[in-house]
């Protein structure tokens, strides 16, 4: 039986992170991922002034800036008659990484790939579906797998398996560990359009109006685009046809109406099914869940990835001594949740707070969000700008911010990419 001290499973942000700061920890680490490479579309793209920083003190702030992306630096609320109202200024958060940076989450994850091969301890293994978990009693011993290129089956032994492997997680799924399950009054539906140099907003931005919204993220030459929808209500509205959607998003940004014809097929929305939900235990004996598998989150805010990657360093901090040492037991693996569940908790009170009092409302109305009919404390932080930084810290940064522990920093260096 193939064996590894940590057997990490989803190579996304999370299971990256914790790979390459086990392994610069000097912890024998493999991670799993079941496709060939990282080129999924609509994922988040998202990287955080947090994780700018946790990057710099890796390292790989130099390698990261090779990397095309775009910076946000301003995330703005569209109103009624083209005004704009600023939601979070980043340019007033502490420290030097004062931005978000929109990257796609190929290129991020390939960047600590291809750190992580510089590590003797560190390996990823592509087209690795992980099928299920083998125990010995109550002890979770490792997983068994099947390679999605040529169908051979088999199974890793490891001291801890990690699920990073997503809101989906089959290994969250095979332990069965009890779960918080908060709702979500919308859906998303991501799809793409055009950018130009001209554009009113350049920062993220939103609109509300008339049962639905739309987010725009900038992505170099075109928009990530999140159009919002009642949940459940993803059929009916795509039962009315592309032509009344191309009209929705005319309605809710009238400056897009020269490209909505890009939309070529209602199939060009892709569904987002909106879940936030948290486990009340993150562990059982041999197995740790961290991200999206231990807390499924709400795009609003896209902090999601901000809260797994931040996980990941907690956790490297934490387990890299007792990893080396096969003193891992459930009392440590428990620090893991203790450390990261208030952020976890924070952010989500947050998310359910807006999806309560804003998108539940502005999703099951016909009311615009106009400049006079702002929320409250919007029209607050336009009057004080300075409040503007407190929604800039929430999402670019976080209740909780992990720093790189000491065994895994480096100075700044170039990174061969593959």
């Amino acid at each position: 039986m193939e064996r590894t001290t940590c057997l990490v499973v989803g190579g996304g942000p999370a299971g990256m992170v914790l790979g390459l700061l086990l392994a610069r920890g000097g912890v024998e680490v493999t991670v799993l991922e079941k496709h060939a490479d990282f080129l999924r579309d609509f994922r988040g793209d998202t990287v955080h002034a947090s994780t700018l920083t946790l990057l710099d003190e890796l390292g790989l702030g130099p390698a990261f800036e090779q990397v095309p992306h775009q910076d946000v630096d301003k995330i703005e609320a569209l109103l009624d008659g083209g005004a704009k109202a600023t939601v979070a200024d980043l340019r007033r958060l502490p420290g030097p990484n004062k931005r978000i940076a929109m990257v796609p989450q190929w290129d991020f994850l390939d960047l600590l790939a291809d750190a992580g091969k510089l590590e003797p301890a560190f390996t990823l293994r592509m087209n690795t579906e992980v099928t299920g978990i083998t125990k010995s009693g109550n002890k979770v011993t490792g997983v068994r797998y099947r390679d999605r290129i040529d169908g051979h089956e088999g199974e890793i032994a490891a001291d801890l398996v990690v699920a990073a492997d997503g809101r989906g997680s089959i290994l969250r799924s095979a332990v069965d560990l009890p779960v918080y399950r908060f709702g979500a009054p919308m859906d998303v539906w991501w799809f793409r359009l055009p950018r130009k140099e001209n554009d009113p907003v350049q920062g993220g931005a939103g609109r509300f109006s008339a049962g639905s919204g739309l987010v725009l993220i900038p992505r170099g030459e075109y928009f990530q685009c999140a159009f919002l929808i009642r949940k459940g209500t993803d059929q009916a509205v795509r039962s009315e046809g592309v032509e009344k959607f191309r009209d929705r998003v005319r309605t809710l940004i009238p400056w897009l109406a020269d490209r909505v014809d890009h939309i070529r097929s209602i199939d060009d929305a892709k569904l987002l099914d909106v879940k936030l939900d948290r486990l009340r235990q993150w562990h059982v004996d041999g197995l740790l869940c961290i991200g999206d598998a231990a807390h499924a989150m709400s795009p609003v805010g896209g902090v999601g990835i901000n809260l797994a990657v931040q996980d990941a360093v907690a956790a490297a901090g934490l387990l890299a001594k007792p990893l080396r040492l096969g003193t891992v037991t459930g009392g440590v693996l428990a620090k893991v949740r203790r450390r990261r569940l208030f952020p976890t908790v924070v952010i989500q009170t947050v998310q359910r707070v807006i999806h309560r009092l804003f998108l539940g409302r502005k999703l099951n109305s016909t009311e615009t969000v106009s400049s006079t009919g702002m929320p409250f404390p919007l029209k607050v932080a336009q009057r004080f700008p300075f409040l503007q930084a407190i929604p800039a810290y929430v999402i670019a940064i976080g209740p909780r911010p992990e720093h790189a522990p000491d065994f895994a920093r480096r100075a700044p260096q170039t990174i061969a990419r593959s």
